[in-house]
């Protein structure tokens, strides 16, 4: 894996790695078996109104990590942030600072976009993850707490009057 690292925004034929990587993170964190499919990240990731974007890193024109993300709003600071949800750079990339770069190319994008901020979480037993990001200046929000309804509970909540 020589040469230099490029960071790139996501085209539709990168659909299958980013599905791939997506999946791997899932194995890494003891995440679901299942994930979205190629033809979700398709349909979510591209077109007119895309659910989400994300950026891609390569290197020697193989695809090597990648930072999916998405807009979202503060209703405390009136501003607009960037949520990034999913962070993954393969084993053999790893300790190259491929993770910082990518980061730093969507703090740059969120800042075009006129966000204020990006804000991500990180699984309660990624040490090392949580070390990461406080090395790259991210804070902890102790306050906040995460749930979510999901499932059959959304389904039944969804339907109540």
């Amino acid at each position: 894996m020589a040469g230099d690292v490029i960071i790139r925004k996501a085209a539709p034929d990168d659909a299958g790695d980013i599905q791939a990587m997506i999946a791997a993170l899932a194995r890494d964190v003891d995440g679901p078996a299942h994930v979205l499919s190629v033809e979700d990240v398709k349909r979510h990731g591209f077109g007119d109104a895309p659910d989400f974007r994300a950026l891609i890193a390569e290197c020697g024109g193989e695809i090597i990590g990648l930072a999916l993300y998405f807009p979202e709003f503060s209703t405390w600071r009136g501003k607009r942030g960037v949520y990034l949800q999913d962070i993954y750079v393969k084993p053999e990339a790893r300790g190259r600072g491929v993770g910082e770069k990518l980061i730093a190319q969507l703090a740059r994008e969120a800042k075009a976009m006129g966000a204020v901020y990006l804000r991500l979480a990180v699984d309660r037993d990624n040490l090392e993850g949580a070390r990461f990001y406080k090395r790259l200046r991210f804070t902890e929000v102790e306050r906040d707490r995460i749930f979510k309804l999901d499932g059959d509970a959304f389904d039944a909540f969804a339907e109540t009057e």
